[in-house]
């Protein structure tokens, strides 16, 4: 820490800033304790960026990283260097970050590269089958083999990603086409059978078909009503024949028993998350509310500090409980800060840090006052005397407040 502490100061009257080859900036006012506290507090959220820098770093480097999402966060940190509100090395981060961008540039073009050659694998595939399936629709006369073959030709399909949606849609109509094809040359060949029933088997095969397709989803509400929608579809569809009928249903009941399993285990395992952490934050809350302010104030602020460290770690808890721990939480922080200003208001003056630097800066610029009236440079003496003048009105002021 002590390294990028010094690349920042804290002013006379707390306001933090930070060194960088463009110059100094302020960044921040730190009133809640000493300059070197406040200057490690803001280290502290430098170190948080390296953090951040050194996990899009080796995520890259080890290509689990989703590159393009890479290349945004890496720009992000970048703009918002130069009003970041840290004490570092600003210059040695930006150097950094421009060299991330550059590889997260390079690692998203192999990507998308890749990406484009997997979509033109996908669609071959996908062109094969609706090929093969036009080609059994319009030629095919064993019935039973082609309606087989038609049925992996789809659960095939439905292994296939990565084809853009408009092609995807392309390709399906065709598909669709050539199974509706097939379909009525076979209900004429067999004409002698129900044709109502085959109409229901078609309808609650696409049922049971979209059904599948939305087990493995995990858009909860949308996919439920929709489930719920076919539902109601397949009981106003006439029946199927008994053995198909049966083989249909156990497919369709399947795929939504799968769907809302999973959705059951998800919000059964969110609500114990979320629990766990509501007793982890009772337990904290405790050891905040036991904390003996009036004892020692800086080590009850120090406890605190660790306490609100943690608090964060805990997770989400249930949103019917939030504000209350909130609120008894600004309890203690309040009690604190209050113990903490009344130490502060009960420091001698001549033992405050603070007013030894303020009078160190008064002796400095005292210095350079007698250094320009010494030169003979009018202005230097003026812009001396106007800082001189200004640091003993915050000097005069700071040894009445004390």
């Amino acid at each position: 820490m002590s390294d990028w502490a010094s690349y920042g100061r804290v002013d006379a009257d707390g306001t933090v800033w930070v060194k960088s080859a463009a110059g100094e900036r302020a960044v921040g006012s730190w009133q809640a304790g000493t300059p070197e506290e406040g200057l490690a507090h803001f280290v502290r959220r430098y170190e948080d960026l390296v953090t951040e820098v050194d996990l899009i770093e080796t995520r890259l480097n080890s290509g689990a990283a989703d590159a393009a999402q890479s290349v945004s966060t890496v720009k992000r940190l970048r703009a918002s260097l130069d009003e970041a509100h840290v004490v570092g090395d600003i210059d040695g981060l930006a150097a950094r970050l421009d060299r991330l961008s550059a590889l997260a540039d390079e690692k998203a073009g192999a990507a998308k590269a890749a990406r484009d050659a997997a979509r033109a694998e996908a669609v071959a595939r996908k062109t094969t089958l609706v090929e093969e399936a036009e080609k059994l629709a319009a030629e095919s006369t064993s019935w039973k083999a082609t309606g087989d073959r038609f049925k992996e030709i789809l659960d095939e399909w439905k292994t296939i990603r990565g084809v853009d949606k408009k092609t995807d849609g392309d390709l399906w109509k065709r598909f669709s086409v050539a199974r509706d094809s097939f379909t009525r040359r076979r209900g004429g060949h067999f004409a002698t059978l129900d044709a109502a029933r085959k109409q229901a088997q078609t309808v609650k095969d696409d049922l049971v078909a979209e059904a599948e397709a939305l087990a493995e989803s995990t858009d909860w509400a949308a996919t439920a009503a929709r489930l719920k929608e076919l539902m109601a579809d397949w009981k106003t569809a006439p029946r199927a024949s008994k053995e198909a009928e049966q083989k249909l249903w156990d497919r369709f009941r399947a795929a939504q028993d799968a769907f809302f399993s999973r959705r059951s285990e998800v919000f059964s395992a969110r609500d114990n998350e979320q629990k766990a952490a509501l007793v982890r934050r009772q337990e904290l809350l405790s050891q905040a509310e036991a904390i003996d302010v009036d004892a020692d104030p800086k080590a009850a602020q120090n406890v605190l500090r660790e306490i609100l460290g943690q608090w964060h770690d805990t997770g989400r808890v249930p949103r019917e409980a939030v504000a209350g721990l909130d609120r008894r939480l600004r309890a203690v922080e309040d009690k604190v800060r209050e113990a903490m200003d009344a130490a502060w208001r009960r420091t001698e003056p001549s033992a405050n840090p603070l007013l030894a630097q303020m009078r160190e800066q008064v002796a400095e610029a005292e210095a350079r006052l007698e250094r320009a009236q010494a030169a003979g440079d009018a202005k230097r003496i003026k812009e001396a005397e106007q800082a001189l003048a200004g640091k003993r009105n915050f000097l005069a002021l700071a040894e009445k407040a004390s």
